[in-house]
């Protein structure tokens, strides 16, 4: 038996002889390893939860379950919204099973409701095993022929039985995969951008070739593909056109672009835009002209699948990541494109062509083909360092969340948290909720929760301002009055002694036990505070910066919790709850500024989780007059 380690980048099944089989997409590491592997887990079963209508009627539910074709069915204990319960872990043969026997488990007279049957049999292996993509796994078993394992398969790898990359290891696991304490490792990147001859306008995939494909790695890898022959630039020294390789026609394009991926071997694939040009433009190019794009480890050609509203490229066992959906997220600017986007990074100029003037600049050669060639190259490096600056956050929220980077790069923040909290369920033995109905949802969305208080400014000009500030105000009235859904009652008996009354409505929130949400949300305060002190007492330029996209990621995270309250499709959803941040909200953002001009100040302007106030004094003095934290705005 052997020993494996590597950094989980990806995860998938496939069907073998008809059952499913996980498998783990790494980097491997270790003393005398290098490139990829595949590690294969056929012991894993999709499963469900029932819950009896009537707590009395667990043996019956068991016994009318027992007559479906199931692997098995036991009695567990589960926390549901506070309560504690026997439930059903029913166990299926295959994740293909579960959509196809809901029907029919709904119907059995003693099945009340049917649990986490939605969550995707990948997702719910790795919160079962405790697995976080990025981090180091390590497994037991033997290494394969390739052969061994196609044979047979059904999934995402059908037809790849030819696998290209030599340093693929093909593992059978012989155990249960063990998560291992890490640093986030180096990955290799490459990034690519095409260019496409477009003399008619808006390029069409069907009529319009690719002409260029340039690289860019974090390894000093830079290259330029071209179908034309560049200028002599024997006079020209200061424009040397060394990382031009010219290719005899598109289709030879194509294989170089294949090939340059495999031997780079990266773990990681960046584009922009790439989602929805670059790579279905090159899919569709590629099949016109008949070449096989083997781009993933497993010898697979990339997969496209929906994502929101759009579709998005998966390469297996690299992790594909179009920087464009990411920058619009995290950057608000009026234009997203590559160049605006550079020059707002990093401060400078990024060389530009109009996308309707490439095929004029290629038509023309000499200079003009020259500048061509630098400004596809120019592309491609503007990738990678962009990816250098945006990556890091994507990264850490994938290793808090425990959701695979290309699911992450492409996740809303509200989706994040939610997912959180399911890892975070069977931490804590609950029961996840059901999503919405559409008729649920329709009805949430026509309910309006009031917001924060918001102050109009005092018309005129102001001097001597100072700021009030409250440190993650909801997170911590969330945390403070335990405000959860299970932590909710209505019950007439409870008083101030037992539970935290909200103002304006009167909603009663248990004391004890800490609610669900709040003990999660407090996790994730609790581990940025620590990472913040970290970061003062680092001298190490690096570790700081991998501190601060911690806790960033963490900061994204807790600040997203109490939107979520109100979101029409969010799985813990509570009007109660919602209705009864906002208020505490209002209730300190008005009693602080009631405190304040108790204490000389002047409020001029408030919103929310602040105001601004006027003061005739010295900073030294305002330190003295009140604990809140507030600063001089110039």
């Amino acid at each position: 038996m052997q020993t494996k380690k590597f950094v989980l980048l990806d995860i998938d099944y496939v069907t073998r002889n008809q059952e499913p089989v996980i498998r783990l997409f790494g980097k491997l590491v270790g003393e005398n390893e290098e490139g990829h592997i595949i590690a294969l887990d056929k012991s894993f079963k999709p499963y469900i939860y029932v819950i009896p209508s009537d707590p009395h009627r667990v043996t019956d539910c068991i016994h009318e379950l027992s007559e479906l074709k199931l692997i098995s069915v036991e009695k567990v204990s589960r926390n549901d919204m506070g309560q504690r319960k026997e439930v059903l872990k029913v166990t299926f043969k295959h994740p293909r099973d579960i959509p196809k026997l809901m029907e029919k488990i709904l119907k059995l007279p003693s099945v009340g409701e049917i649990r986490e049957h939605d969550i995707p049999f990948y997702r719910r292996y790795l919160i079962d095993k405790g697995l976080f993509p990025l981090n180091v796994v390590e497994v037991q078993g033997t290494v394969l022929n390739p052969a061994q394992f196609l044979q047979g398969t059904q999934g995402p790898t059908e037809g790849s039985e030819n696998i290209r990359t030599p340093k693929t290891c093909i593992f059978q696991m012989e155990n249960h995969p063990q998560p291992l304490d890490s640093s986030l490792p180096e990955f290799t990147v490459l990034s690519f951008d095409i260019e496409v001859y477009n003399p008619r306008g808006m390029p069409q995939s069907d009529l319009d070739p690719i002409i260029i494909i340039s690289f860019s790695s974090n390894q000093g890898f830079r290259k330029v593909l071209s179908t034309k022959n560049p200028p002599d630039s024997s006079n020209h020294q200061e424009s040397s056109l060394d990382f031009v390789e010219v290719v005899s026609d598109e289709k030879e394009l194509l294989e170089k672009f294949v090939e340059t991926v495999e031997s780079e071997n990266p773990d990681i694939i960046l584009g922009y835009n790439s989602d929805s040009f670059d790579l279905p433009y090159i899919r569709d190019r590629a099949a016109k002209l008949g070449v096989p794009l083997k781009l993933g480890i497993d010898g697979s050609p990339p997969r496209f699948t929906r994502t929101g509203f759009t579709n998005s490229a998966m390469i297996k066992g690299r992790v594909h990541i179009d920087l464009y959906f990411n920058i619009r997220r995290y950057l608000h600017l009026a234009r997203h494109t590559l160049e605006h986007v550079y020059r707002e990074l990093f401060g400078e100029t990024k060389m530009d062509i109009p996308g309707d003037e490439i095929h004029i600049y290629w038509d023309e050669g000499g200079r003009r083909l020259e500048t061509l060639f630098h400004y596809s190259l120019d592309d491609a490096v503007a990738v990678t360092r962009i990816g250098e600056r945006m990556i890091p956050l994507s990264t850490e929220l994938t290793r808090i969340v425990g959701q695979p980077l290309f699911d992450i790069s492409r996740m809303a923040s509200g989706r994040m948290v939610e997912w959180y909290l399911i890892r975070k369920s069977f931490q804590y033995q609950n029961l996840v909720p059901n999503k919405p109905s559409p008729s649920e949802v329709t009805h949430r969305e026509a309910i309006h929760v009031v917001g924060g208080y918001v102050k109009e400014p005092v018309k005129g000009l102001h001097e001597n301002i100072v700021y009030f500030d409250f440190r993650s105000l909801y997170p911590s009235i969330i945390i403070s009055k335990n405000i959860s859904p299970d932590s909710f009652t209505d019950k007439q008996e409870l008083n101030r002694d037992d539970c935290h009354v909200s103002p304006e409505s009167g909603y009663k929130f248990r004391k004890e036990p800490v609610g669900f949400i709040p003990s999660a949300i407090g996790q994730i305060l609790q581990d940025r505070v620590k990472i913040k002190s970290k970061m003062d007492e680092s001298t190490d330029d690096w570790q700081i910066q991998v501190l601060n996209a911690q806790q960033e990621a963490l900061k994204r995270l807790a600040n997203t919790f109490y939107g979520l309250y109100n979101h029409s499709t969010f799985r813990w959803y509570s009007l109660q709850c919602s209705e009864s941040i906002t208020a505490w909200g209002r209730d300190f953002l008005k009693t602080t500024m009631e405190d304040a001009e108790k204490q000389g100040f002047k409020p001029v302007y408030a919103d929310t989780d602040g105001f601004f106030a006027t003061y005739v004094g010295t900073m030294d003095e305002i330190t003295k007059t009140t604990e809140c934290h507030v600063k001089y705005v110039d």
